[in-house]
């Protein structure tokens, strides 16, 4: 299960992206969850939905459609608290305790059982609710599940992104000054590397994966 102190930094790090993205965001009110719709058809796309053509489930790139949709699912919880941090907080701590015993979601006249769906029709759900402006941490836990990805890695993917996203922004992104090939290779690979190399339950998780990319990010 995720932690409280792990769901805390995460909410710290949404909320500064996207005042970074857009500084008024809260008052713009973004529809956060019409961008979980589209990245739950991608994440259908990388699993594969075609009868009529052999393919393969792309577990890596499943794994990365979710750290992506959490991106969105806390940008809604922050945004449905008005930014406030602690109560985002604590919405998000409620929810995630409450969708531990869950295994019914009623949803358009009809009852689902989570654990009777197949990861397809799980992310047709998610699909469903999103449009429906709806959260339900449940179905996105089983979906996890399905995905083989626990909380703990979650947490460090989502981190990890998200400190590569600033990090990108603060060395010319958005000017198109910033190199993503570093010494020949993309910095989504170094990420990996580095968060591999440090200790995810220290509070100081997030600024040593920003210090790491600065001492590798090329001088030139």
């Amino acid at each position: 299960m995720l932690l409280k102190e792990q769901a805390s930094i995460m909410l710290s790090l949404q909320a500064s992206m996207n005042a970074k993205v857009d500084p008024d965001w809260v008052s713009s009110r973004y529809p956060y969850l019409r961008a979980v719709v589209v990245e739950g058809a991608e994440a259908i796309e990388h699993h594969g939905w075609k009868w009529w053509k052999k393919q393969e489930k792309d577990l890596p790139q499943l794994q990365m459609e979710l750290i992506d949709i959490w991106h969105f699912v806390m940008s809604e919880i922050l945004l449905a608290n008005n930014a406030d941090h602690d109560s985002s907080l604590h919405a998000l701590m409620g929810m995630l305790g409450s969708a531990k015993a869950q295994n019914l979601i009623a949803f358009d006249g009809r009852q689902y059982v989570i654990a009777e769906l197949d990861l397809i029709t799980k992310f047709e759900l998610l699909i469903a609710l999103a449009v429906s402006r709806r959260i339900e941490l449940a179905l996105f836990s089983a979906i996890m599940s399905d995905c083989e990805l626990d909380w703990e890695a979650l947490y460090c993917q989502y981190v990890g992104k998200n400190v590569l996203n600033m990090f990108r922004q603060d060395k010319g992104y958005k000017a198109g000054t910033y190199q993503k090939i570093w010494n020949g290779r993309e910095d989504n690979e170094y990420l990996v590397e580095i968060i591999e190399s440090l200790d995810s339950s220290r509070l100081e998780f997030k600024d040593e994966v920003y210090a790491a990319l600065e001492a590798a990010y090329p001088s030139e």
